[in-house]
């Protein structure tokens, strides 16, 4: 068992005592006349604070997901998510970080933000980690290591067993990135919070759920992680109206099945496709709704695209990922599009 009074910020720690003595807040839903918040009693609905702990959200959530609704912390989209993890775990200037390398750079990103030392340890060529790596380059001042599974942008999943050898073998909070997840078959680490105590597991309404606009990050983890960001998080974090519109995208699941059925055909074909252009020289398998595709001249390619009015993701400053471009999988018209226009492409030099 982890010890979480060890892992969590002085500060923090200290705010969560105080809130733990804080008189329980009244529930406002059942009260007939609200005096306490200077709202405005005009436009109604709009004018209400929404629902602080968005009981109804999370309780179709953890129908679908196979976990219960005190499993589960929503966020300001998974940005929020990430940023909360350092926030609470990690001290500016004295803590630091483990994380693969490539991946999401947005660890590395809000550890610069939070003041907090970022190291990465690189992935092999078939872009799989070793635990034993990725452990050696923890100390007593790690309190995160960062794993995304599928990984971006290499689009692969990580090796199960060497994850479970990182959650298993390390002392602090282990963040497993899952937004893609919903694009793979594989188990996902999601469905088994109840086994690690130590272990967060990030998603995302963003990608499977199509619902970027609204902005809604999901934490999983065991009840204990998860009350801890409840009494961190800023009040009314997540509004009405994103409330209201993942509700019915959870209600409307079948139409998501369908949409990823549709695109995971679309992934197989582009990546045939892609692999038979002359200006691509290797196409990798992915598990998430993009792919990467190594190219014989990727700034050229990518600068054609551009040209074209097309936008895809130039990865040749990543590590491994010399003349990389990542590919998103779009619509049947816009993945036609991307292939008409390659075809047509003629090297510069």
């Amino acid at each position: 068992m982890i010890d979480l009074q060890k892992l969590i910020r002085p500060n923090i720690l200290e705010l969560i005592s105080f809130t733990n003595t804080t008189p329980e807040k009244q529930e406002r839903d059942s009260q007939h006349i609200m005096l306490d918040a200077n709202e405005n009693p005009y436009n109604k609905p709009f004018n209400r604070y929404p629902s602080d702990d968005q009981i109804e959200l999370k309780e179709e959530l953890a129908k679908l997901k196979g976990v219960t609704s005190k499993e589960i912390f929503l966020s300001n989209g998974s940005t929020e998510a990430i940023d909360m993890c350092y926030r609470i775990f990690c001290q500016p200037k004295v803590d630091n970080v483990v994380a693969i390398e490539p991946t999401c750079e947005l660890y590395k990103r809000f550890a610069r933000l939070n003041d907090i030392e970022y190291r990465s340890v690189l992935l092999n060529e078939y872009f799989q980690l070793n635990a034993s790596e990725l452990l050696r380059a923890c100390n007593k001042q790690t309190k995160l290591i960062w794993l995304c599974s599928p990984n971006t942008p290499t689009g692969n999943i990580l090796n199960v067993e060497e994850v479970e050898k990182v959650v298993k073998g390390f002392n602090g909070i282990v963040v497993i990135d899952e937004a893609y997840a919903d694009f793979s078959r594989s188990q996902t680490f999601r469905e088994r919070v109840s086994e690690f105590p130590n272990m967060i597991v990030i998603n995302t309404f963003s990608k499977a759920w199509a619902s970027a606009a609204i902005r809604l990050g999901v934490i999983y983890a065991q009840e204990a992680i998860i009350n801890v960001f409840n009494k961190v998080s800023s009040p009314y974090s997540i509004n009405q109206l994103t409330q209201e519109q993942a509700i019915d995208v959870l209600r409307h699941r079948y139409d998501i099945e369908d949409w990823i059925k549709i695109l995971l055909l679309e992934r197989k074909r582009m990546i045939s496709a892609f692999a038979s252009l002359t200006c691509c020289e290797k196409v990798y398998p992915s598990n998430a709704n993009f792919f990467l595709a190594q190219m014989k001249d990727a700034e050229s390619v990518y600068n054609y695209l551009c040209e074209k009015g097309i936008t895809v993701r130039n990865c040749s400053n990543l590590s491994l990922c010399n003349n990389c471009l990542r590919i998103t999988i779009g619509s049947k018209a816009e993945n036609a599009e991307i292939l008409g226009i390659l075809r047509c492409y003629k090297p510069t030099k």
